[in-house]
């Protein structure tokens, strides 16, 4: 198969079974999800298994750079101004 789906061999290591219905119990029960195709076989996405599993590929995993709240920075300003200002009256 492709590198997009598990192979026969990576489904059977991975659910520890052999028949294609048990297999579909635990990867029911590990919230794996999978097609039968029309031969009996299983699909299994391997970026779906990644994505639970915790180990997506690296460029899935980067982060857009947080942006500072302005705002926020603004409203504090605005407050500790009126705090002077009040200070000072």
């Amino acid at each position: 198969m492709s590198d997009m789906f598990l192979s026969t061999d990576e489904i059977s290591s991975m659910t520890g079974r052999v028949q294609r219905a048990a297999q579909v119990k635990v990867l029911r029960f590990m919230g794996i999800e999978h097609r039968v195709r029309p031969d009996g076989t299983l699909a299994v996405l391997r970026a779906h298994v990644e994505k639970v599993f915790g180990a997506a590929p690296a460029a899935a995993q980067k982060t857009t750079p947080k942006e500072p709240d302005w705002e926020a920075r603004a409203e504090l300003e605005r407050a500790r101004a009126a705090a002077r200002g009040k200070r000072k009256g």
